[in-house]
């Protein structure tokens, strides 16, 4: 079993059995929601959406990926999911940002 990790952009670790914020020690459970994005810094917006998406249009749920791109995604209200780096590019497009062919 792995005993690190990233949640919202920060690197966590298991110890003594408990996920913990590696930067703080303090535990991830009850506490992630408490600290903004570890990769972009901003806080989720009052509706709870990762603060550098805001409210995308025509999404079901979305999350950046926190500087993960493989941990990003976005749930369409018809049933479709894209993943990853595909998902990065559809949140850059759909928020009017360039989008780089390396991401």
């Amino acid at each position: 079993m792995t005993n690190k990790s990233y949640l919202r952009g920060y690197e966590i670790e298991r110890r003594g059995g408990v996920w913990v914020f590696s930067d703080t020690g303090g535990p991830t459970a009850g506490t992630y929601e408490s600290r903004p994005c570890g990769h972009c810094g901003k806080w989720n917006t009052a509706e709870g959406h990762d603060g550098c998406l805001g409210t995308l249009p025509g999404v079901m749920n979305a999350c950046c990926g926190h500087g993960q791109a493989a941990d990003a995604y976005v749930q369409f209200p018809c049933g479709v999911s894209v993943r990853g780096r595909d998902a990065v590019k559809i949140q850059r497009i759909m928020r009017g940002w360039a989008v780089d062919d390396e991401e």
